[in-house]
């Protein structure tokens, strides 16, 4: 599947540089203490993020609204596949209530895709935005939005709340979008981060897994892509595979091709790069905003 031979480790069990930190710091312990207490939901406890410790002594963390069940079946995501719930529409209170208790200082939204709502969910996603505004004007904030299937008037009414940084992941290379993203295009997801940017949006950003069966071309390709519609921000990661359901890890790509990645894509003009085995795409989000 991987023509590229640079880099390539055979997927027998995790490289070392894959082992993670427990997370530590009295930062981490108290908002622990406090999402264990209020019953708080974040993506960093449910998904659990290698970066927690990290992002959490920051003050960053990360939640997901519009529920836990995707309309999608993309082949890398571990959320659940079917018919979605009702929308609840006291979330936005809710989620702006666990930041405010959190005392998060940025925090990242993110959402399943409800392609089975007329509005693809963003009444839900602008009102999260306006809530957490007035309960916790301190805070910032980064949407990290589906493709809304590329309608422009959903993606307008994101530009017209204005978070900080609005993110939407490319996930993988041209080749292997339709593999590994079923129901999604590589030149849609294109289309969205270039629509965002040309019509206001401050600051877009997206993200890439490694590891799935492309070549160290096709990356850069996919950066130089990138850097035509003006990202400002992108995040580079390994893809580790949810369960045996999903698609397999292709191969382990090193520290070093991290790094070459990083180089290239700052050199292509990029805000921030952020290019490693363990990041995410809430990886130090709270400096994406400067």
């Amino acid at each position: 599947m991987n023509t590229d031979k640079t880099s390539v480790l055979p997927p027998k069990g995790k490289p070392k540089w894959l082992k993670v930190k427990l997370p530590v710091g009295k930062k981490y312990t108290e908002l622990r203490g406090l999402v264990d207490k209020y019953k708080l939901n974040t993506i960093c406890t449910s998904g659990s993020c290698p970066n927690m410790g990290e992002c959490w002594g920051e003050g960053t963390a990360t939640f997901m609204i519009l529920g836990n069940i995707c309309t999608r079946s993309c082949g890398f995501c571990g959320v659940k596949t079917g018919r979605p719930e009702t929308v609840d529409w006291d979330e936005p209170e809710k989620v702006a209530r666990s930041i405010k208790i959190m005392n998060i200082k940025h925090a990242v939204l993110t959402s399943v895709d409800r392609d089975d709502l007329k509005d693809m969910g963003t009444i839900i996603w602008t009102e999260t935005v306006k809530a957490v505004r007035r309960m916790s004007p301190q805070t910032t904030m980064e949407t990290l939005i589906p493709d809304f299937q590329g309608i422009e008037k959903h993606l307008d009414k994101m530009i017209e709340v204005a978070p900080e940084v609005i993110s939407h992941n490319m996930e993988t290379v041209r080749r292997l979008t339709r593999e590994v993203r079923i129901q999604a295009k590589y030149d849609r997801s294109l289309g969205v981060l270039k629509y965002l940017k040309d019509n206001g949006q401050r600051r877009t950003k997206t993200g890439i897994m490694l590891g799935l069966g492309e070549t160290k071309e096709e990356v850069i390709q996919t950066l130089h892509d990138l850097a035509e519609v003006n990202v400002d921000i992108v995040t580079l990661g390994q893809y580790l595979q949810p369960s045996k359901k999903h698609l397999p890890v292709q191969r382990f790509v090193t520290p070093d091709e991290f790094k070459e990645y990083e180089e290239i894509g700052k050199s292509l003009g990029f805000r921030h790069v952020e290019s490693g085995a363990l990041v995410r795409s809430s990886y130090k989000a709270h400096k994406h905003i400067l």
